[in-house]
Order: C-alpha cells, then structure tokens, then sequence
C-alpha cells in the first residue's frame, strides 16, 4: 500500500532551551517574556519552531541567539567549560494550544553567562532564580512575586526535568566544572555544588573529596585572592568525565 502523508495529522516540532548558570551563589535559568500568543506575557523558556531547512542543534542556537542574544557558538566553546546536551523530548498532546507539538529540549550549562537582550518574538529576558520558578510550578507563592507565575506551556516540567538531571550528574561527573572559569578555586567550585544542590557542605570534607578524586582537578601552579582572605590555589578541570569515588548528594 503506497504512503499517503495525508492519512496522518500534522504537527510540528520545537526546541526548548533549559539554560543554567551560578549567580550570586544560587542556580539560575535564563527564561524570555512571550510577546506573542499564546500565553502572551507570560514567562517561559527560550526556544520556537524547527525550520525544514534546519537540525535540531541548528535550531537552538537560532533560538537562543534571536531570543536572547546570547551565542551558541560561546556556549559551545569547549574552552570556556560550557556544557550542552539533549535533555529530553515532549509530546503530551494538549502541551500547546495551536497545535500537536512535539519538542525536543536541551539543557545548557555554563558559568556567569553574560546578561541576555530580548529579540525576535520573545519581549524580554532575564535570569531567574530557578527555586523560584520551580515554586511557582508547584503552585506555591504564584501571587507573591511576577517571576512566580508559573512558566508557559509545559515548561516548568521541562526546567524541573534539566535542574535534576544538573543536580545528579554532578554526583558522577565533571559537569559542576561547567559553571566555573577555566581556572577556579576548590572554595568556588564548592559553591557551585552547594547552588546546584540547594544545600550547605562543609569546606574541609569537600576539599578532600575533590582533590583526591583521580582526574577531576589539576593544579594550575597558580594562586588567586579574589574571594578575599589568604590566596588560594588555583586548579582547572582535569581530564576525568566520571567521578570515581562519586561526590553523593546529601540527604536533605
């Protein structure tokens, strides 16, 4: 029997962007004002349609950069420790209004990424601390603050989703390297861990446990006093993808 393409209903495919970085000691996701319906007004993650013309890679970096400004090329840039990876996909058939939508999501991980500028059909954008977003996906506290409106579409699933998958790959992996410099101290690197998990570790513990893990850091030879106090050593991601002992997440 010969394919009839009009015996099936279309529908269409998007990109969704779960953009993570550390700021001011907290984890935080870049999340775009809609400017167009629906939800027109509301909060949501960058992202927008698949051209035919395009991959899905291709796609996000058009969307990141049109929405935001920000480049994917930077957030590519291995020597700037970023991290990018498919997150998952999203098919629920009521997840948007139009029309049967499909998206594919990814999630970005990079350090202090610079302020976003609004473009395309997105009306502004900013960083948001992701506890807030995730409260307001939970429904609580949605009328206590603006940034607490729950999220477009599906996208607070879709940011719960890549702020676990952030929160237990850094268990058994190098990630948390991402949301730093190239060069960083064992106290900065700690307080990534301690924004990405949401919790308090202690300075000594932590130390050993990241200086003698096989290939995870590697001395730069240098010291720093930006944090303030005595210098402090500097080391950069050692060559390690996964964590053997892992750094296990503690009981909250």
């Amino acid at each position: 029997m010969p394919y009839d393409p009009s015996a099936f209903p279309p529908f269409a495919v998007t990109v969704d962007l779960v953009v993570l970085t550390v700021r001011k000691d907290a984890l935080y996701a870049l999340v775009v004002r809609r400017g167009e319906p629906p939800y027109q007004g509301r909060w949501a993650l960058p992202g927008g349609f698949v051209r035919d013309d395009e991959d899905l890679e291709s796609a996000a970096g058009r969307e990141l950069t049109e929405e935001t400004g920000l480049r994917s090329q930077a957030l590519e840039d291995q020597d700037a420790g970023a991290h990018l990876e498919q997150l998952a996909t999203y098919g629920a058939p009521q997840r948007d209004p139009r029309m049967r939508v499909v998206s594919v999501a990814y999630l970005v991980l990079a350090p202090d990424l610079p302020s976003p500028i609004a473009g395309g059909d997105a009306r502004s954008a900013r960083w948001t601390a992701t506890d807030a977003l995730l409260e307001a996906a939970d429904g609580a506290d949605r009328e206590a603050e603006e940034q607490q409106v729950p999220l477009a579409f599906d996208h607070g699933e879709i940011l719960r989703d890549g702020v676990e998958r952030a929160r237990s790959k850094i268990e058994y992996s190098s990630l948390a390297t991402a949301f730093c410099p190239a060069e960083f101290t064992v106290g900065e690197l700690r307080r990534v861990y301690e924004a990405v998990w949401g919790v308090a570790l202690d300075p000594r513990n932590f130390h050993r446990k990241v200086t003698g893990t096989p290939g995870f850091l590697v001395p730069t030879g240098g010291t720093t006093t930006r944090q303030g106090g005595r210098p402090a050593q500097l080391f950069r991601a050692g060559g390690a993808t996964l964590l053997n002992p892992p750094m296990l997440r503690p009981e909250v």
